[in-house]
């Protein structure tokens, strides 16, 4: 796999290293380590302040939605892996506004264990912080074991709800209710086509047919629900749905975001291709499609496929959906 690199060993710290030169008045770190990534006037003081984390190798997910409306600062680990505690810690202290921090990140074992030891470290320093753990990946496990499910492209919806909650001026416990709602209200599944390659092994993590698809595979290549020959956009389109839908109890008149997401390698032509057929099958059982996000949020290096996140809104989610918010990756203007 051709990459466009100097030295793999120095992927990540040459990634935000052009990052922050690229966003300047946006984007600083703290505690002298670049993965100790923060907004750039942090601490912003009487708030609420949102933290994130994980490995690199998802861009934007999860640096990228760190600014105003959003996150307030975020953990970087190397590609695939979860940041150390003492790095969680250091943007902890950085981003605390005297109001608490809530913690919003996938539930991978190591972001996990990590995490909570950050928690643990904040307290000691007088430092309140909450977790919302992600949970959105339909097939990673069954609804009786949804507590055990991956974390995927959802987390956008709850970093975008309760940066908005927090922006407006929310209390902590405020913030970590609205997160829980939107995640409550959030389902996820994904179709992958390709491989990823590590920088620094240069082989595909996976294997699979060029003539073949695996529904549900998770974004590090977490085996899905099933593999088989390649299926139109419209049959994918439709099975993805129906996997969310069958978990939000959506009915006529309902209002929903919907988010197609490409996992890296995949054009924005043929993610407008599944969004048409998403949205028209949403038309035929008269649900409104509220507000439609289809790019890139949540990536795999390469990975050829794309995810489908669907959130059921109420007027309450609906308005901080709403609330305007600017990182250098999402730009919500207010509506």
């Amino acid at each position: 796999m051709k990459k466009i690199l100097n030295d793999p060993n120095h992927f990540v710290a040459e990634m935000l290293d052009g990052l922050y030169r690229a966003h300047p008045e946006q984007l600083t770190f703290t505690g002298d380590d670049p993965h100790c990534l923060v907004r750039a006037d942090s601490p912003v003081m009487g708030k609420v302040a949102l933290a994130t984390g994980g490995g690199s190798g998802h861009l934007p997910v999860f640096l990228g939605y760190v600014g105003p409306g959003m996150l307030s600062g975020c953990a970087v680990g190397d590609v695939f892996q979860s940041p150390s505690a003492d790095q969680m810690l250091e943007v902890t202290r950085r981003i605390h506004g005297g109001k608490g921090v809530l913690y919003i990140y996938g539930n991978y074992g190591g972001d996990v264990m990590n995490f909570d030891m950050a928690t643990e470290m904040a307290d000691m320093e007088g430092i309140e912080v909450r977790t919302v753990l992600v949970r959105d990946d339909v097939a990673s496990a069954s609804p009786e074991r949804q507590d055990t499910r991956r974390g995927v492209a959802g987390m956008i919806f709850a970093f975008k709800v309760a940066g908005a909650k927090a922006d407006q001026g929310g209390s902590l416990d405020e913030v970590e209710a609205a997160a829980t709602k939107a995640l409550a209200h959030t389902r996820s599944m994904g179709v992958a086509l390709s491989s990823c390659t590590l920088p620094a092994v240069r082989q595909p993590t996976f294997s699979i047919g060029d003539d073949e698809m695996e529904i549900g595979m998770g974004i590090h290549g977490e085996k899905g629900v099933r593999r088989g020959p390649l299926e139109s956009a419209d049959q994918i389109a439709v099975e993805l749905l129906d996997a969310v839908l069958a978990e939000l109890d959506v009915h006529g008149g309902d209002r929903l975001a919907v988010m197609v997401n490409g996992l890296g390698a995949t054009p924005p032509e043929e993610l407008y291709i599944l969004f048409r057929r998403v949205h028209r099958t949403l038309e035929e059982r008269g649900v409104a499609v509220h507000q439609a996000f289809v790019g890139e949020y949540a990536t795999s290096l390469e990975m050829a496929g794309a995810s489908l996140t669907v959130m059921k809104l109420d007027d309450e989610l609906q308005g901080l959906l709403d609330h305007p918010a600017h990182t250098p990756f999402f730009t919500q203007v207010g509506r």
